[in-house]
């Protein structure tokens, strides 16, 4: 169990993360690990799609390859889990979409919450990626100790990611209007969170 008073480890969780056991199969199609540093300009082209495209983030210019790499590095420098969905039924198949995790905000007493994000490719969603991404995500999150996980995503052109993380067991928490300008019109937010019961393992973990 994590105690209140406990303090994240970051390198602790990743050691964890790496003893887990292994993933239960992924749907038929695609295969779901974690992601490399090689995984990254797929999953830069993938989220570019969705800055140039849509309102699903509020960023207006394309990310470089240097900030898609340093948000990967910090990432494995923290332990937060970053997966990668791809094709076929070994790792070595064409990046589909990908799913992590980071700090929620950087003051420390949010240490035990982190933001999720998700993005499919244009050709790969309504095949069950989405949802077996985050149950993945979901689980990791929960293994590296952390408590609660935050979404929080735009009110307009999102419905299909309110509705899949809903079906994770996320709960509506708040909505903010009118904070992001995007294509000449004004975007709000909508807060989705879900509370992480300890493994098993973190159960049985007490120390420090």
């Amino acid at each position: 169990m994590v105690l209140p008073d406990q303090e994240y480890d970051p390198k602790r969780a990743l050691r964890a993360a790496q003893r887990r056991r292994p993933d239960p199969p992924a749907p038929a199609g695609f295969t779901i690990r974690d992601a490399v540093a090689g995984d990254m300009p797929h999953c830069r082209a993938i989220y570019n799609h969705y800055v140039e495209n849509s309102t699903v983030t509020f960023d207006e210019a394309p990310l470089s390859h240097a900030r898609m790499r340093a948000k990967f590095h910090k990432a494995q420098e923290h332990g937060w889990p970053w997966l990668v969905a791809v094709s076929g039924p070994t790792d070595d198949g064409e990046v589909l979409g990908y799913a992590a995790v980071s700090s929620y905000r950087d003051r420390s007493a949010y240490r035990y919450t982190v933001e999720d994000a998700i993005y499919l490719g244009p050709a790969a969603t309504g095949r069950g990626i989405g949802s077996a991404l985050l149950r993945e995500l979901i689980g990791r999150a929960r293994e590296a100790g952390f408590r609660e996980i935050v979404a929080v995503i735009a009110d307009q052109g999102a419905e299909a990611s309110i509705a899949l993380h809903e079906r994770q067991g996320f709960k509506e928490i708040g909505r903010m209007g009118r904070v992001g300008f995007k294509f000449d019109r004004w975007l709000g937010t909508v807060f989705l969170q879900l509370s992480l019961r300890p493994s098993r393992a973190r159960r049985a973990d007490t120390r420090p």
